[in-house]
């Protein structure tokens, strides 16, 4: 499969698809396709034919993510998305900005920058493990205050890839006058969705990671009434035009100046091509995934003699283990690489993230299941984890 739709190195055994995902063959022929008809007539191109190109590009996404198609904008990254919304607010001092103690760090960063002086984030302490639905639920509503004016939350964790309950969530923070921003960077292609069933005030996804679109396709949903006053970060043409055929949403989230839109236009190749590879399209390549997740996660743990963390409907198609506390091993370096991580992969070619979790000296390590991915794969990542395992033992027997 790699061969025919995937250009990953074959010499490595890649079980990291959750940090930034691979384009398939197919798509980046489109993209090619696409830059070759921009760069032979970009006049043409930009200002005659993108508008519509756009509208086409919307529609297959929102039949995808289960949203109309005119409460979308394309944005280069789900982290971009985030800043968007937090800084088209207005936060006041003794605001509070909801979030978990899993927020990805750059929108948590992002979150800290718009509060300023005045206002302050909150983060909902979420244990892991031992997270169920319920106590994710409890933990983020029992942080609320009179003063949370945003709850900023991830749909699905980036550290330790559970899925949030925000089909309970959203509807009960909406109920105490409390807007949701949902971090929704892994998703799209990761677990089904229906945005407008949702009905978040905002919700942003990318599109480069479960859907394998190229690298600067995300995603901003807004709803509509939330629209009015929300601008782009760049303000270019459309907030001045005259037009009244297009919402100014659109005018100005369209067009924010010159750059690359190949990203974008190539979402609907994206879907299209993953759907051909399945017989069953895009259920099956979900609960395909979502399978080899959970038989990745049980391989690992009955390798460490750790249990597993959180129920399985927490687990979409990434699955983090914690490591035992003598495999933590030295804090990462000054470039931000985990030794383990280093070590894996320079000494069994195993490409795997390594997260400090919850403190400094503790460590998980998350997987990813996707198309390409082979239950060997995770027997092998199994076997250097034990190897490891016993190594660090001989090491602390013979210091000691």
């Amino acid at each position: 499969m790699i061969d025919r739709f995937w250009l990953l190195d074959e010499s490595v055994c890649f079980l990291n698809h959750g940090s930034f995902g691979s384009c398939p063959r197919p798509v980046l022929e489109e993209q090619s396709e696409l830059r070759r008809l921009m760069e032979a007539e970009p006049v043409r191109f930009l200002d005659g034919e993108l508008e519509g190109r756009l509208d086409a590009a919307r529609a297959a996404l929102g039949a995808f993510i289960g949203a109309d198609a005119e409460d979308l904008a394309f944005v280069p990254n789900a982290t971009f998305g985030v800043n968007t919304v937090l800084r088209g607010l207005r936060f006041s001092p003794g605001d509070e900005i909801l979030v978990t103690d899993m927020e990805y760090n750059a929108c948590r960063n992002a979150a800290q920058f718009v509060a300023g002086s005045g206002a302050r984030v909150v983060a909902a302490k979420i244990p892991f493990p031992g997270a169920t639905p319920q106590i994710a639920a409890d933990a983020v509503l029992a942080a609320l205050t009179p003063r949370t004016r945003l709850a900023m939350l991830s749909h699905i964790v980036s550290p330790t890839g559970i899925i949030l309950p925000l089909d309970t969530l959203v509807p009960e923070l909406q109920k105490r006058g409390v807007d949701v921003l949902v971090d929704g960077a892994h998703a799209p292609g990761q677990i089904p969705l229906d945005l407008d069933a949702l009905g978040a005030a905002y919700y942003t996804g990318n599109g480069h990671k479960w859907l394998c679109a190229p690298k600067g396709a995300a995603f901003l949903h807004v709803r509509r009434d939330r629209q009015e006053g929300l601008r782009p970060l760049v303000i270019s043409h459309g907030a001045n035009s005259r037009r009244t055929d297009r919402s100014r949403f659109r005018l100005e989230f369209d067009w924010t100046g010159t750059s690359d839109p190949t990203p974008s236009l190539c979402v609907p190749a994206a879907i299209k091509a993953l759907e051909s590879q399945v017989p069953g399209g895009w259920p099956e390549i979900m609960k395909r995934n979502r399978a080899l997740a959970l038989a990745a996660r049980d391989i690992l743990c009955r390798a460490l003699g750790v249990d597993a963390p959180c129920p399985p409907e927490m687990v979409g198609a990434m699955a983090a283990v914690p490591l035992p506390a003598g495999m933590a091993g030295a804090p990462a370096a000054a470039d931000g690489l985990d030794p383990l991580h280093a070590r894996l992969l320079k000494e069994h070619g195993i490409q795997v993230p390594i997260f400090a979790w919850p403190t400094p000296d503790r460590k998980l390590l998350r997987v990813s299941a996707q198309l390409y991915n082979r239950r060997e794969q995770y027997e092998k990542l199994a076997r250097a984890l034990s190897e490891n395992q016993r190594a660090a033992a001989f090491g602390a027997a013979r210091a000691s």
